[in-house]
C-alpha cells in the first residue's frame, strides 16, 4: 500500500497520511472511489480509519458519502480526504490556459460550474450533463459538510494544490435535508425566551458555513466588535454586501412574522449565545431580538463590551420601551450613515 500511495500522491503525501493513522495497519482501509457502494462493503466498526484518495469533487453526493463512512467507524475513527478547492483550481486553470483567455473561460465556467448547480431547473441539468464530476467547492464548504456529517476537524493541509483534511468522528451526522446554496438563506437562532427561529440574511458566506462557527472560534477566536477573526467563509461579495449592511434586508421578513423587533439584541447562534456569562444571556433572553442591535449605537469591541452594552439597553428598555427604542435607532442610523458603522 506505501507504493500504491507514494506513486498516486507522493511522499509528501504520504508522510501526512502516516501522522494521523498507522497506513500498514489492517484496521486502516485506503480507497479510491467516488461511489458509496465502496464505503458499504466495509465491515461495521472493524477498520479505525478510513482514507479515501480521490477528491470529493468527483463525488455525486458528497454527504451521503461522508455519512456512509461515519457509519462504518467507532467513534473517535479517523476519516481522511482531500478535495481541489476553488483557489487551488483557479491556480491549475491558470498555469493551463493563456492569459488572455483565462477572463472568457472563467466567465463560462462560474456560471455553469456555480450558478447552475445552485438554481432549481438549471440544477437538474447541470447534474445531468455532468453526473457531479469536478465540481468546484470552497474550502468552507469542504470542513462545513466534514462537520454537519459528525466529524469533528482534527487538521487540514494544501499538498500538492489540494486541500488533505482529517476527520474524528464524534457522533452521528445532522442529516441536512436542505442545505441552503442559494442567495438567501435562513440561520438557526436563538429569540425570545429561548425558542429557536430562523433569521433571513442574504448570503455571504460559502455553503455548509454555518456548521464551522466552533471551530473558526476555537481556531481564531473574536476580532474587535464580537466578529471572528480571519473568517475564511465569507465570501468577496459577501464582504461587500456586510460592509453596506445589505445583508440584513431580508430580515424585515423576520419582522413581519413578529420573531423580531427592530431595535433590539442581536440574534445570535446557541455556540455564539454560550460565551456569554448567565445574567446577560437570561436578561436577553425576555426580549425579542431586533435588526438594528445596540452595537450600532456604543460600538463595543470586545465581548465583555458588548455584553455590557446590550445589558445597558435590555436595562433601558424594560423602564421605557418606547423612548428607549427611538433614541437607539435614531443614535444607530445616525452612526451608521456619518460615522460609518458597518458589521465586517
Amino acid at each position: 500500500m506505501k507504493n500504491i500511495i507514494l506513486k498516486e500522491c507522493g511522499e509528501k503525501v504520504y508522510e501526512y497520511l502516516s501522522q494521523y493513522t498507522d497506513l500498514s495497519f489492517k484496521r486502516t482501509s485506503i480507497i479510491f472511489s467516488n461511489q458509496q457502494s465502496s464505503v458499504d462493503l466495509l465491515t461495521d466498526y472493524h477498520y479505525t480509519a478510513v482514507i479515501n484518495l480521490l477528491k470529493i469533487n468527483d463525488i455525486r453526493r458528497i454527504n451521503k458519502f461522508f455519512e456512509a463512512v461515519n457509519f462504518k467507524l467507532p467513534n473517535n475513527g479517523i476519516y481522511i480526504g482531500l478535495a481541489e478547492t476553488i483557489e487551488q483550481r483557479n491556480k491549475r486553470v491558470i498555469k493551463k490556459y493563456p492569459f488572455w483567455f483565462t477572463y472568457f473561460y472563467f466567465s463560462i465556467d462560474f456560471f455553469f460550474k456555480r450558478v447552475m448547480p445552485k438554481v432549481w431547473g438549471l440544477k437538474t441539468i447541470y447534474f445531468a450533463l455532468t453526473s457531479g464530476r469536478n465540481r468546484v467547492i470552497s474550502k468552507a464548504e469542504v470542513l462545513g459538510r466534514i462537520v454537519s456529517c459528525g466529524f469533528d476537524i482534527v487538521d487540514y493541509q494544501e499538498i500538492n494544490n489540494k486541500l488533505y483534511f482529517v476527520g474524528k468522528k464524534v457522533r452521528e451526522p445532522y442529516f441536512d435535508a436542505n442545505p441552503s446554496y442559494g442567495p438567501i438563506f435562513k440561520m438557526k437562532r436563538v429569540g425570545k425566551n429561548g425558542k429557536i427561529i430562523f433569521i433571513y440574511k442574504f448570503r455571504t458566506m460559502h455553503p455548509f458555513s454555518e456548521y464551522l462557527q466552533k471551530h473558526i472560534y476555537e481556531l481564531n477566536q473574536l476580532d474587535k466588535g464580537g466578529k471572528f477573526k480571519n473568517d475564511f467563509r465569507i465570501t468577496f461579495f459577501g464582504s461587500f454586501l456586510r460592509k453596506v449592511w445589505i445583508d440584513e434586508w431580508p430580515m424585515f421578513y423576520n419582522l413581519l412574522k413578529g420573531q423580531v423587533k427592530l431595535v433590539g439584541v442581536r440574534p445570535l447562534s446557541e455556540q455564539y449565545l454560550s460565551l456569554y456569562d448567565e445574567e446577560t444571556r437570561k436578561k436577553r433572553l425576555k426580549h425579542k431580538p431586533g435588526i438594528i442591535p445596540p452595537y450600532y449605537v456604543d460600538m463595543p469591541k470586545t465581548i465583555d463590551e458588548i455584553m455590557a452594552s446590550e445589558m445597558k439597553y435590555v436595562e433601558a428598555y424594560e423602564k421605557k420601551p418606547f423612548r428607549t427604542d427611538i433614541s437607539y435607532f435614531f443614535k444607530a442610523v445616525y452612526n451608521i450613515i456619518f460615522k460609518r458603522a458597518r458589521s465586517k
